[in-house]
């Protein structure tokens, strides 16, 4: 089981987040590529909304602390955790 999950700076007043980030738990699902679709949704819909709070995504396995796959609203660029070089590697 995979779990997704987005989390949000949001400003408590302008130019001043919240000391810790809205976590939004998206769900959990039996295969990490269905996590990551949700993840990716979740994304796209947020750009859409044009939210300026910067926000990023997670994919991590049951119980885990590390993210396999990990998006954020800034840069919109992907990235998953190469278990051989514990390092984030770029999704093309």
């Amino acid at each position: 089981m995979f779990r997704t999950v987005c989390y949000v700076e949001e400003e408590v007043e302008p130019g001043r987040v919240a000391p810790v980030p809205t976590e939004i738990d998206l769900g959990e699902f039996p295969t990490e590529a269905e996590a990551v679709t949700v993840a990716r949704a979740s994304m796209a819909e947020y750009l859409t909304a044009r939210r300026t709070e910067y926000a990023w995504w997670i994919v991590r396995a049951r119980g885990q602390e590390l993210a396999s796959w990990i998006a954020d609203s800034r840069t919109q660029r992907e990235f998953m955790v190469d278990l051989t070089t514990s390092r984030l590697v770029e999704v093309a």
